[in-house]
């Protein structure tokens, strides 16, 4: 099955929702484990364990794991692997973006078959030119996995850029419309984007993109799940809304956890 394929029949089964896999050292803390590998891999592993099988997706951020070097890696392996297991589905935030071989190696490194930290998805920037991505499209279609392009990001500061004005219109506007225009020639349609739920207005228009679109920022951050239709449209059922804070200071009560992701699905 493609990774549209996949994505659709567990949204089918469990619900639109994604949860982060956010181990920062606060939430360490409020969890009473210490700022370690050890605490690390009890933390994002009991998130895990607690909501996988409830939940459609989990969304790994890669930082807190670097954080951690080689040994936070080898827990960001073992995390997929859980949720693989689980029968949910992974997007790997990464925030790739590079040029010819060093793309090519990114793209190996994520969304190869056999690749040790092979995910459903990853996240992909492309403020070095959307064409420089083209390794991780290929990838993506070769081995029926999915690619989320950054577009209208959730943080305020990405307006500066995004925003900017083009010979074609806004930066974000021509990204979706490349999104767009490729995934149509595409029989996969792997190609997502990143819009973030924290805008008053988005300020592009996603109204014709024809791909999934994970959209962050939804609970502490002050997006809200009820506000999404208003921004989205009829883009809306497209819509992956992402949760992380929101969910995992629950925790580490794994009966809390889940009960808070299945008040989420029940909004």
């Amino acid at each position: 099955m493609t990774y549209r394929q996949r994505l659709r029949a567990v949204v089918e089964a469990r619900g639109a929702l994604v949860v982060g896999v956010d181990p920062h050292p606060g939430l360490l803390d409020a969890w009473g484990l210490p700022r370690t590998a050890s605490g690390l891999e009890r933390c994002a592993r009991g998130l895990v364990e607690a909501i996988g099988d409830v939940v459609a997706v989990l969304k790994p951020q890669s930082a807190f794991f670097e954080t951690y070097g080689s040994a936070g890696i080898a827990v960001l392996e073992r995390v997929l692997a859980d949720i693989r297991s689980h029968g949910a589905l992974s997007i790997l935030d990464v925030k790739r973006g590079d040029i010819g071989s060093t793309m090519d190696a990114y793209a190996d490194a994520y969304l190869a078959d056999g690749a040790p930290l092979a995910a459903d998805a990853i996240t992909i920037s492309p403020y070095l030119g959307f064409g420089s991505l083209q390794p991780a499209f290929e990838r993506a279609v070769a081995n029926d996995r999915g690619v989320y392009v950054l577009a209208r990001t959730s943080n305020p500061e990405g307006g500066q850029v995004q925003l900017a004005l083009g010979e074609d219109g806004s930066v974000v506007q021509e990204i979706i419309d490349a999104a767009a225009e490729l995934n149509r020639k595409l029989p996969t349609r792997a190609i997502g984007l990143v819009v973030g739920g924290t805008h008053a207005n988005l300020g592009c228009d996603v109204s014709e993109f024809n791909g999934s679109i994970l959209v962050p920022g939804i609970g502490v951050q002050g997006g809200r799940l009820e506000d999404l239709p208003g921004l989205f449209g009829d883009a809306v059922r497209h819509v992956l809304p992402s949760v992380s804070r929101g969910v995992i200071s629950a925790g580490p009560d794994p009966v809390a956890l889940r009960r808070r992701v299945l008040d989420l699905l029940a909004t």
